[in-house]
């Protein structure tokens, strides 16, 4: 570019020219990496103008990086970039940060943001991202008095800069680490009040408001109050809507700080999915988790086609953890190992991903091992997930689903007590969740009963139904039912059993639970029969048969599996060797 006027252009308009056809086949639907990568390659021998050359390898980096599995020479082109030009050192410092965490180097990440960060000061957009990022590090590392500290340099610097918008995002992302560290309820119910008041542009009121009611419908998720969230569910929902219909570039903000956005407004509506289907698994509406799984999983899969962003993958990975707890309970054994498999498959490819991943991963097989009674598997399962989390609700969750193997097996009765008094509902229970701690009463009713010691059954029971029912918790409600009905029938109050068994069966209908809906159809055909009722008693008596065989020829498809054999993994990262070969989930799992 040293030439004369004429030449200078002419040496540009290629360059251009190179990078307009990168582009165009970058965004082809699907994207044709091989030939983008091809594009912007053929600029660097070339040698271009410094800033130039700079840009083009942070391209290359970034196309690597976020289309091919290849880090290396992603990292090789964005650390050629990073002393370059301000502009392009930010964002190579940011995606290269995010490459070192996905390989788990998070070590070096962090001195590299530090860096990025004290020099970006007069470039707000990114060195309010930057910070966002850092802080999202450390949060990662669950060092959340650092996270909170840069949270608060944010907004305080946004503030400075004039961008309340950006300060707000900031303060919102504070009160998400705070509701780790302490009691949330004032903290939500101001940031409502400010963000109601707030008097920005409308794509910024609604983008703040879905950040606010994610915050406070995961809050009560967390808690396990499935009735009291309804409220702000709703909102989520209608605030969506509403974002889909905005368009951006219709609302430029003047000032570059209020450009940084806590989230791309097409990874909130997957969001806005996962936490509707978190609600539909937690109450027990299983259809509708499926419903709400698909729509997600297709949109995910759009937006990877153009967009490898690490959330993404974590997204899927919840999405698929949660319909896989519903498969289990709609008899769908098969199909949930194929998921759980589809799971290891992206824990492969991503460390990070793993390592905050693998005690859930676990859980889930050792509930897939009690669905097909391999019991000393199970606890197995269960033994690594409680050694690999440090999160209390699911530690709660695995030590309830464990005294259940130690219940079924009978003869553990060391091990179980030291576990019930572990998760006593009624004095010291380790967390404030609603529904694992109805759950404790149910686990406690379950062992009281099978020690024949029915009152004390009936008290842990009814305590359960009380707080079932009180916040929606259908599973909880119809397994309860089924179990006060059994107890009943067991005493001779056959009146009272059919009381409980018969709203027990059409809840579990409802749900559809399975493993609820044997039970109660085998009670009901014992209690007709009792009761000298020989036509309700033959009709009981055909609903489990037909259940009976459902469960046994899933059964005996899931164990033919090649995946059935994870269940004997419990160290390191997941085993290769067992991945899907061919079922229904396969083309999806190749796609995704």
């Amino acid at each position: 570019g040293s030439g004369s006027g004429g030449g200078a252009a002419g040496g540009e308009s290629w360059y251009l020219a190179l990078l307009g056809l990168a582009e165009h086949f970058r965004t082809s639907s699907p994207p044709k990496v091989r030939l983008c990568v091809h594009c912007l390659q053929a600029v660097l021998p070339r040698k271009p103008p410094a800033r130039m050359e700079a840009r083009t390898h942070l391209q290359l980096g970034s196309v690597l990086y976020h289309h091919t599995r290849n880090g290396d020479q992603a990292r090789g082109h964005l650390e050629k970039a990073i002393p370059q030009f301000e502009d392009v050192k930010f964002e190579a410092a940011s995606l290269l940060s995010e490459l070192y965490c996905q390989e788990n180097s998070v070590d070096t990440a962090k001195p590299l943001l530090r860096k990025a960060i004290q020099i970006s000061q007069q470039t707000p957009y990114w060195h309010c991202r930057l910070l966002f990022q850092l802080a999202q590090l450390h949060t990662l590392e669950k060092d959340l008095v650092s996270a909170c500290d840069l949270l608060g340099v944010g907004a305080e610097y946004a503030r400075v800069v004039g961008s309340e918008y950006t300060s707000f995002s900031f303060k919102l992302q504070l009160l998400l680490m705070e509701r780790k560290l302490q009691e949330v309820h004032p903290l939500l119910t101001l940031c409502g009040q400010i963000v109601e008041n707030w008097q920005g542009n409308p794509i910024q009121k609604e983008s703040l408001r879905v950040f606010f009611l994610v915050l406070q419908v995961t809050h009560y998720l967390d808690a396990g109050q499935v009735k009291s969230v309804k409220p702000c569910l709703k909102q989520l929902q209608q605030c969506i809507q509403t974002i889909s219909t905005l368009h951006d570039d219709e609302i430029l903000p003047s000032n570059p700080a209020d450009l940084f956005h806590w989230l791309p407004k097409e990874h909130m509506c997957v969001l806005v999915y996962l936490v509707t289907v978190m609600h539909s698994m937690q109450a027990g509406y299983l259809e509708k988790a499926q419903k709400y799984t698909d729509k997600a999983l297709m949109q995910l899969e759009k937006l990877k086609m153009l967009d490898c962003s690490p959330i993404l993958s974590s997204f899927q990975v919840i999405l698929l953890e949660h319909i896989i707890m519903c498969r289990l309970v709609t008899g769908h054994k098969a199909t949930a190992l194929q998921e759980i498999s589809q799971v290891c498959q992206l824990c492969q490819q991503s460390p990070r991903l793993f390592s905050n991943h693998a005690a859930q991963l676990h859980t889930l097989l050792g509930l897939y091992c009690i669905s097909v009674n391999c019991m000393d598997n199970a606890e197995a399962q269960f033994t690594t997930a409680l050694r690999l989390t440090t999160h209390q609700e699911l530690w709660a969750f695995i030590v309830t689903n464990l005294a259940s193997v130690y219940i079924r097996e009978g003869n553990r009765h060391q091990e179980l007590y030291s576990l019930l008094e572990r998760i006593n509902p009624d004095h010291n229970f380790p967390v404030s969740s609603h529904c694992l701690r109805a759950a404790a009463f149910y686990i406690r009713g379950l062992f009281s009963f099978f020690q024949g010691r029915y009152n004390e059954a009936k008290r842990f029971l009814r305590e359960t139904l009380k707080m079932s029912n009180a916040e929606d918790l259908n599973r909880l409600t119809a397994c309860s039912l089924v179990l006060l009905g059994h107890i009943f029938y067991v005493l001779g109050n056959h009146r009272e059993s059919n009381n409980m068994v018969v709203p027990a069966m059409q809840l579990a209908s409802k749900i559809p639970d399975m493993s609820v809906q044997l039970w109660s159809s085998a009670l009901l055909r014992d209690l007709n029969k009792a009761c000298g009722n020989a036509m309700d008693a033959h009709e009981a008596a055909q609903m489990h048969q037909n259940f009976s065989q459902q469960l046994l020829q899933d059964h005996i498809e899931a164990c033919s599996l090649p995946e059935h054999n994870l269940i004997t993994w419990t160290d390191g990262p997941p085993p290769v060797q067992f991945q899907a070969q061919n079922g229904p989930t396969t083309s999806l799992a190749s796609l995704l």
